[in-house]
């Protein structure tokens, strides 16, 4: 079963910080992404992924996105 994505995506304000964050450095677990209620949109669409001990990280795609955001 193939997940449908919209043509255009428009991140949320959390979203955008969420990428930010990681951006910078900070990591962010699985379980803390649940808790703060990050959306799996970001993962699904590949802006974010997850590092070898399971954190996520932002990847080329999810900085392009805040590049984007910020002109």
């Amino acid at each position: 079963m193939n997940t449908y994505h919209a043509p255009h995506f428009d991140p949320t304000v959390d979203e955008l910080a969420t990428l930010k964050q990681l951006e910078m450095g900070k990591l962010v677990s699985t379980p803390q992404a649940l808790k703060e209620h990050l959306s799996g949109r970001l993962y699904e669409r590949g802006y974010i992924g997850k590092n070898s001990t399971g954190q996520l990280t932002i990847t080329d795609t999810g900085r392009a996105l805040i590049r984007r955001q910020d002109n």
